[in-house]
């Protein structure tokens, strides 16, 4: 089983945003930071989602396990709804892509038990403002 876990930043809301994804299991141990452009930081977490479950079936993976501090992007996943329209293509797309495994888990894990991904996400935000 892959065990991953997620985190997306934005330095202001909307503001320069990264991801960061933490991947170990199944013999691997990747780490991904990522500049995502100016965005705020739920857009910010759902893209983190996405780019893991993307990553995961590169893999070729059929067990997941995801960890995200981000109770919006857990919830719905797990209610398979949201509220907000512009989160709904990627609640969608997530779906679509946690349905391809055989096993998904989603997990909502307090910040201190996320700090690879946040460390990662944060760097990406560095990484993407000296450009």
């Amino acid at each position: 089983m892959l065990e991953i876990y997620i985190d997306g930043a934005s330095a202001g809301n909307p503001g320069p945003s990264g991801i960061g994804i933490f991947i170990k299991g199944e013999g691997h141990l990747l780490k991904f930071s990522e500049y995502i452009g100016e965005t705020n930081n739920h857009i910010a977490e759902f893209t983190a989602l996405l780019r893991a479950l993307e990553e995961a079936k590169k893999l070729g993976s059929t067990l997941v396990s995801v960890r995200s501090d981000s109770k919006i992007v857990v919830s719905s996943i797990e209610k398979q709804y949201v509220k907000n329209e512009e989160f709904k293509p990627y609640l969608e797309k997530a779906i679509t892509l946690s349905e391809q495994f055989d096993l998904f888990f989603i997990k909502w894990v307090p910040e201190k038990e996320n700090k690879a991904a946040d460390a990662l996400a944060r760097e990406a935000i560095q990484k993407g403002k000296s450009k």
